[in-house]
């Protein structure tokens, strides 16, 4: 399939060219186009095709355009919360193509002239030329529009440097024409005509721009169009300019946007000198980069390029004033002529370069006061600085910093050094490879020429010898080739405090953090300040802010890796590690006692420690932001050996995971605690992991592995003396007699699980456990029982002030209504648990009961609304993986299928 924009809208099947309906449907698809791959919600899709005035059945169009135009597009047309994305590849949408073909273009200037030209040949005229105008659609088009003359322009300057000038000529004579106003193409067609030895043409067109831009504009030519006449005037190649940059390496790849942001920067037009700085960590390809870039703009500094690198770590940076020396004598003063002071050196520099076109490179800086002297004060030079420290004092700079390649960059960078044939054949291990290099570009490089070096080697020696991170900086040397010694240049430059930081940030694991992790592994208070120098200086990634407003940061995985390594000589590095974890484990408990009692969930008792507990006045985004952080320190507690802290952190976190159905962060956080358990002889945490290991089975149907384990946590719980632990094993097992259909096993394990739970005072479990027997009384048909038991149950939840456990058993009550026939309770019960458990964001729990009311909802006559409530429902039992509650909601939508009459129509699917 194939959607094109660059002219009048048309999609296209192999060869054939689709139907799309009339105006507003094809408007609605266009919209999408010029979004592509970004959700437009339904509001703006309103607003872009009835801009004054809508029908009232507005919302309903829509839905039918979007019904009739996802049978041409499949699923290409997708859903996207209360709107719609149009999901295409590049090779599918004729604009996304075109910008692609012109981003080759910048980076590989030998297939430039090809690629322009194809991207230019997708045009069939003017974006969309068959619609009536949109105002919503302005801004994409004449970023097209702007795009494509850029791209023309390009490719003709291509062509006049190639020696095409006569062919060139006749289309930028047409360009002038349609854009009079447009300087850049009026130096270009002066520079085709001089270099036909057209002089006097070319004298002619300078002058018609001028005599046109003063007369209407009252603006005199711009530099690069002044420099073209003058060019033509003199009538000889200018001297011989400044050429100082080393060569850019040929197998450069990825950072295009990087790359793109530098060029268009150092080629704008200032009343000062263009600055540009990249920055970033150790490895990642500052130097390479600015090189590359250096070179793609060297057309733009027609008098050359001064590179000059400031040894920035090392032990001593150099002098301003020795720099200075060193470019004073590249323009060609030396001796007498050379001033004795900084700023006399400094004037005489940028004397020297005013009325040129110079581009400085200034790599590895150490400080903006080493490099503000150096700066030129021309608006025709341009300046390019590289430095590990952020320099935000820079006056007037576009910052770019850099981070790791993505995967695909990676591997296309380990394959240009290891080989295409060795990385095409194993793409997994490559991969993994550059995995254990953090992506970092130094280290590919490095582990790339370990491959090329030794042929006999497969790409599994390689993956297995980076696997162990106690080992990986030894293994990433080759030559004079080696990242830890990157590394080292940069930490030696750090504070004695800073420097304390950053060994013990490896402490966390490879995850990010917040900012208070380090008062805790410091035992400092306020040391949050020494972040920013880390940041500053490239050993820290700052991650932005989580979703409740802390600062997050991270170590890069081979900067980690350092610092583990001279974390290991760190005396209290075992009691630094339990004082993070206790902090950790203290706010889990304080958040989860926040939430809805999960039923069957331990959370210990556990001493107050030093720890922001502001952060938790939104308890689920805590946990949500800090839920890969928690994970992981369970994962530290397990391998340290702290048992205790193992099964308390993993079981403070169920009360979320609960919540939002993460079971596969609770089943692994519970597997990984468990060995540490019971190599300590710790019975009773391995019973509350067992019994959490054994819910988690019960959500995913596997219920033989889910009886295993609560039998088994109940003989756990009964050697430690612990009778609302075995409450709530027996109680699990019972939950998995109802769900086989076995109730009078069932009943008989509630019954047990009641008294073992009302002996041991735990209410909240009482109150479940009633209204389980009540569920089964209901099933059993005892009607009266059932009302009985889920009244009781409702009550004594109310008077605990637990709505979570109210909301259950109200979904109960109208499983009991509707069998009864008391379908306005069914609606009033159903409809009051899904509001309450909506509230609680408990996504497992409102699906249940979403279920439930679809059910009141067709019993009252409303089997539309039932239709679409399961269907969200099934939506979240699907992406939690969710088996338990899937075969009633496909039932239930099956019955409000049935009563809409749809079974029939092809888009009813039931799964």
């Amino acid at each position: 399939m194939s959607v094109r924009v660059l002219g009048p809208l048309e999609v296209w099947r192999g060869d054939r060219a689709e139907s799309l309906g009339g105006v507003k449907q094809r408007a609605l698809l266009a919209h999408l186009a010029l979004h592509a791959n970004t959700g437009v919600s339904l509001n703006q899709l309103v607003e872009a095709l009835w801009p004054v005035s809508r029908p009232r059945s507005v919302v309903s169009n829509v839905r039918t355009y979007v019904w009739r135009l996802r049978q041409v597009l499949d699923d290409h047309l997708r859903t996207h919360g209360t709107g719609y994305v149009l999901a295409v590849s590049p090779q599918e949408l004729d604009a996304l193509l075109f910008d692609e073909l012109v981003a080759d273009a910048r980076r590989r200037p030998d297939a430039a002239l090809e690629l322009l030209r194809q991207a230019e040949s997708l045009w069939r005229g003017r974006p969309l030329e068959d619609l009536p105008d949109h105002d919503a659609w302005t801004p994409a088009i004449a970023r097209l529009e702007e795009a494509r003359l850029a791209a023309t322009e390009h490719r003709l300057a291509l062509q006049v440097e190639r020696g095409d000038s006569a062919a060139a000529i006749p289309q930028l004579r047409a360009l002038l024409a349609a854009h009079p106003y447009r300087e850049s193409v009026c130096g270009q067609l002066v520079i085709a005509l001089r270099q036909d030895n057209r002089r006097a043409e070319a004298l002619q067109v300078y002058a018609d721009m001028r005599a046109r831009l003063a007369d209407e504009l009252g603006l005199e030519p711009g530099p690069a169009l002044r420099d073209a006449q003058l060019a033509v005037l003199r009538g000889e190649p200018a001297s011989a300019p400044i050429r100082q940059l080393p060569p850019s390496v040929s197998d450069f790849c990825g950072r295009a946007g990087g790359t793109e942001a530098l060029v268009r920067a150092l080629r704008r037009g200032s009343v000062s000198a263009p600055v540009a700085g990249v920055t970033g960590p150790p490895g990642v390809g500052k130097s390479t980069l600015a090189i590359r870039v250096a070179h793609l703009v060297g057309d733009h500094f027609p008098d050359g390029q001064l590179y000059v690198d400031l040894g920035g770590t090392a032990e001593q940076p150099r002098d301003a004033g020795d720099v200075l020396t060193e470019l004073l004598h590249a323009l060609g003063i030396t001796g007498a002529g050379l001033p004795s002071q900084l700023t006399a050196r400094a004037a005489l520099y940028r004397s020297r370069l005013a009325g040129r076109r110079v581009l400085v490179v200034l790599d590895d800086a150490a400080s903006v006061s080493q490099v503000v002297p150096l700066l030129p004060g021309d608006a025709g030079c341009a300046v390019l600085v590289t430095s590990r420290r952020r320099l935000s004092e820079l006056p007037g700079a576009l910052q770019v910093e850099l981070r790791p390649f993505e995967p695909e960059e990676a591997a296309e960078l380990l394959a240009s050094i290891a080989g295409e044939d060795r990385v095409s054949a194993q793409p997994d291990e490559a991969a993994a490879i550059a995995l254990a290099c953090g992506h970092l570009p130094l280290a590919i490089r490095v582990a790339g020429a370990r491959l090329a070096g030794r042929s006999g080697w497969s790409m599994q020696v390689l993956r297995e010898r980076l696997v162990d991170e106690s080992t990986r900086l030894r293994e990433l040397s080759s030559g004079e080739l080696a990242v830890r010694a990157s590394f080292d240049l940069s930490i030696r430059q750090l504070p004695e405090q800073e420097f304390r930081a950053f060994v013990r940030l490896a402490l966390p694991g490879p995850h990010d953090f917040p900012g208070w992790v380090v008062d805790t592994l410091l035992d400092e208070p306020g040391s949050e300040h020494l972040l920013d120098g880390l940041v500053d200086a490239g050993l820290l990634e700052s991650c932005g802010a989580d979703g409740i407003g802390q600062p997050r940061y991270r170590l890069h995985d081979l900067l980690r890796c350092h610092a583990l390594e001279l974390a290991r000589s760190l005396p209290d590095r075992l009691s630094t590690v339990e004082r993070m974890l206790r902090a950790w484990l203290w706010l889990a408990v304080t958040a989860a006692r926040r939430l809805p009692v999960t039923f069957g969930t331990t959370i210990a008792d556990v001493d107050r420690v030093a720890a922001p507990e502001h952060l938790l006045a939104e308890p689920v985004a805590w946990f949500e932001a800090e839920r890969r952080t928690l994970c992981g320190a369970v994962d530290i507690a397990a391998a340290a050996g702290f048992d205790e802290l193992a099964w308390q952190l993993a079981a403070a976190c169920v009360p979320f995971f609960d919540l939002h159905s993460h079971y596969e962060d609770w089943a692994r956080t519970h597997a990984r605690a468990l060995p540490c358990v019971r190599t300590a002889g710790n019975r009773a945490g391995e019973a509350v992991l067992l019994r959490g290991i054994a819910q988690v089975h019960i959500y995913r149907d596997e219920f033989a592995e889910a009886e295993r384990d609560m039998l088994a946590a109940r003989e756990l719980y009964r050697a430690v003396g612990d009778e609302r632990g075995q409450g709530t094993a027996i109680a699990g097992v019972g939950v998995i007699h109802r769900l086989r259909a076995e109730y009078e096993r069932s009943m008989a394990c509630y019954t047990e699980a009641l008294r073992l739970l009302e002996s041991a005072g735990d209410l909240h479990s009482v109150a479940h456990v009633r209204a389980s027997i009540g569920a089964v009384h209901g099933a059993l048909g005892s009607v009266e029982q059932a009302r009985e038991w889920l009244t009781g149950a409702r009550q004594l939840a109310a008077d605990l002030g637990d709505t979570h456990r109210e909301a259950l058993v109200l979904v109960r009550l109208a499983t009991l209504h509707r069998s009864t026939g008391e379908h306005e309770a069914e609606l009033v019960s159903a409809r009051r648990a899904v509001t309450i458990l909506m509230d609680l964001t408990d996504e497992r729990c409102t699906a249940f009961a979403q279920v439930e009311l679809a059910e009141a909802l067709i019993s009252n006559g409303h089997p539309q609304a039932a239709h679409d409530l399961v269907e969200q429902a099934l939506e979240t039992y699907r992406r939690t993986g969710n088996r338990e509650g899937e075969p009633a909601a496909l039932r239930t939508l099956a019955r409000a299928a049935g009563a809409l009459d749809q079974l029939l129509l092809p888009y009813f699917q039931p799964r």
